[in-house]
């Protein structure tokens, strides 16, 4: 933590090279939700209960496992507060004498004011997401230290080295990258004690990585391949090996044809994949397609274990300009999951579901902007159908906004038994100090109502109100450095 601070000093101080931009985002929050407490009953004290089934004298229906001597059930406990504190700075400097050369870090900390652990994040209480030093110029970029690389494969993130060339004129780049990585979607180590929900599982060092890249881009399209190999050092077997590959063709003006795949090679299948044909115009916009998901999981997790089902789903979205001030749009997709190769003679679930949306967006006037939206899904396990509202007022050469939002969605639950309906409505201010401070208050309320027979039918209401500051501030001089753009 010491050296991270130090860092950011190092960042935010102008001395310390001839150009330097600093951006700090720090955003409070107080939260108020119910929790639950389980509870316990004999087996002989049960009762039986308007459906037939086993529940407490007081009404509250039971869980009894066969055999055991005790029911189980969930009583309403008590409110759980939180009041997390989340801030961000994002630095970048350069001037150091060497044409291209630039160093960048972004660092997050989190602490809940309460102690009560209540809000999830706040461990570790700090966090650097990266720091690297960049060397760039208009063929090669290089960079060294902590780094995210985004791609098809998801979100790769490491402590090491990258390193692109380009060839501007052909449309050609290879980048080739590998170091020390760290945990899928968060950045901290795999052996972090915060990634530890089941130590006898969680590996004792580091993965080692080695990614590949390279693409085309042309006027009438573009091609991508990647590859990415995680090892385990202590036993040199494979975290994770895969392969992907991408692909836009752009045929006639408007038109866009999108496809792509990823192979995983340690599993030996493949994983997802999409192929969209969208057409985009002044007056309207549209895409259909089909795509399937699968999910991802490393080999030293027990999940793969279970085989994931991928799913299928063809999809199609259209918006249309009826007027200058009014926007219309529809989306739908259907879905079915593979077989899971399993039996369950005594329960018939559901394989297949779809989803739809229908939604308007109006301005009548330059600083008002209407949204209404509505909501339909049906699938395996629950249901939902759901209404959206926004109205924003944001004068165009004011430096303040209001938003009120508001929305409501009824969600039947299958394998549950309760019906969960929700109602949402709260408010969004921004205010602009200056250009570079920005001030935010916001306030909102979860309704939610749980739906049930008994007296576990619990309000699951809450509170959030949010305060965000955020601060940019820089050396200003880094415009008459810039040198003359390149043309290709």
């Amino acid at each position: 933590m010491k050296h991270v601070l130090v860092l950011l000093v190092l960042f935010a101080s102008p001395l310390a090279a001839q150009g330097y931009r600093l951006r700090l985002d720090g955003r409070f929050q107080t939260v108020g939700y119910r929790g639950v407490q389980l509870d316990s009953i004999p087996v002989t004290d049960t009762v039986a209960g308007p459906g037939g089934g086993p529940t407490t004298p007081d009404g509250f229906a039971v869980r009894c496992p066969s055999g055991a001597p005790y029911c189980l059930f969930f009583r309403p406990g008590a409110v759980q507060r939180g009041a997390p504190f989340v801030s961000t700075a994002d630095a970048s400097l350069w001037g150091f004498g060497v044409r291209g050369l630039s160093a960048h870090a972004t660092a997050r900390a989190a602490v809940d004011f309460t102690g009560s652990n209540a809000w999830p994040g706040t461990d570790p209480a700090l966090q650097l997401l990266t720091a690297y030093a960049e060397y760039s110029v208009e063929r090669l970029t290089a960079r060294a230290g902590r780094q995210l690389n985004s791609n098809r494969l998801g979100m790769i993130g490491f402590d090491g080295a990258s390193i692109t060339v380009r060839d501007g004129r052909h449309g050609l780049d290879v980048s080739l990258y590998g170091g020390w990585g760290l945990a899928r979607g968060v950045a901290l180590p795999v052996t972090s004690p915060a990634l530890n929900p089941i130590a006898d599982f969680q590996p004792s060092n580091r993965q080692l990585l080695l990614g590949a890249e390279a693409g085309w881009s042309g006027r009438l399209g573009d091609v991508r391949a990647e590859y990415l190999r995680e090892v385990d050092p202590a036993s040199d077997y494979f975290v994770s090996e895969r392969m992907g590959f991408a692909g836009v063709a752009r045929p006639a003006a408007g038109w866009s044809l999108g496809a792509g795949a990823d192979y995983d090679l340690a599993a030996g299948w493949w994983g997802s994949a999409e192929a969209t044909l969208g057409y985009t115009a002044r007056a309207v916009s549209g895409a259909f397609g089909v795509r399937r998901y699968r999910p991802h999981f490393d080999l030293w997790t027990i999940w793969g274990a279970f085989s994931p089902v991928p799913y299928t789903a063809v999809q199609g979205q259209v918006s249309i300009r009826a007027l200058p001030q009014v926007q219309v749009r529809a989306r739908g997709e259907h879905y079915r999951f593979s077989d899971a190769d399993v039996s369950t003679p005594l329960v018939r679930v559901e394989q297949s579901g779809w989803r739809g949306e229908l939604g308007m967006t109006a301005s009548p006037a330059p600083s008002w902007t209407f949204d209404a939206g509505y909501t339909r899904e049906f699938g395996p396990g629950a249901a939902s159908v759901g209404t959206s509202a926004s109205v924003t007022f944001a004068p165009a050469a004011g430096p303040y906004a209001v938003s009120l939002h508001g929305a409501a969605m009824d969600r039947p639950l299958e394998l549950r038994f309760s019906e969960s309906v929700l109602h949402l409505y709260g408010v969004d201010t921004r205010y602009d100090v200056s250009p570079s401070v920005r001030l935010e208050l916001g306030a909102v309320r979860y309704a939610e109502d749980r739906r049930r027979p008994d007296p576990a039918a619990i309000d699951w209401g809450q509170w959030r109100a949010t305060v965000r500051a955020v601060f940019a501030m820089g050396s200003g001089d880094d415009l008459g450095r810039l040198p003359p753009a390149v043309r290709r």
